[in-house]
């Protein structure tokens, strides 16, 4: 559910506020999906925001949404900096 969640927050940064547009849609969304999953299975977990492992919580979700646009905008800075 967070891979997916991350997924929309890559797409919406490249159609909607033009991040990335070097790299791709593709890319955007592989990046935003990677966050997603990085703060919802890794972070949330270790910060305790979710009760078990496989329970929905809504600040689980919240801290996915952070985690892909963090990345997206980490990923940005390279691509701009460094061209890749």
């Amino acid at each position: 559910m967070f891979d997916p969640a991350g997924a929309v927050i890559g797409w919406a940064s490249f159609a909607y506020l033009k991040f990335s547009e070097g790299r791709g849609m593709l890319a955007s969304v592989g990046i935003g999906a990677t966050g997603g999953l990085v703060g919802g299975k890794l972070l949330a977990p270790m910060l305790g925001f979710s009760a078990a492992p496989g329970d929905f919580s809504p600040a689980a979700l919240l801290l996915a949404f952070m985690a892909a646009a963090g990345l997206l905008f980490i990923g940005d800075r390279i691509h701009a900096r460094y061209g890749f």
